[in-house]
């Protein structure tokens, strides 16, 4: 699993890479701190490259807009896989996500 994150005018991007499964959920979430702590604008987080979310990357995602929320900054997750959509469908997320 790679997470890389960059800084595009206003919007900090995450991009993610491979399998965000239980075994690669601790160093996500650790690559994954400038976004729990960013203030600046809005969260872009890119799954063009993600091939798989466990319920443990699911929690990490829904950790950080439950953190980005209450100050207003907008978490956008777009590039997500027909697969991963189904994902986000079956838990209900995609009712709580905003979808680019």
């Amino acid at each position: 699993m790679n997470t890389i994150i960059q800084q595009k005018g206003n919007e900090l991007w995450a991009i993610f890479e491979g399998r965000l499964d239980t075994a690669a959920s601790a160093a996500t979430e650790q690559d994954m701190q400038p976004l729990f702590n960013y203030g600046d604008g809005d969260i872009i987080l890119d799954c063009s490259g993600l091939e798989y979310v466990s319920s443990s990357g699911l929690r990490l995602f829904l950790s950080l807009l439950k953190t980005t929320n209450p100050k207003g900054i907008h978490l956008y997750i777009t590039g997500a896989s027909e697969d991963l959509r189904e994902i986000f469908d079956m838990t209900g997320f995609s009712s709580i996500f905003e979808f680019k």
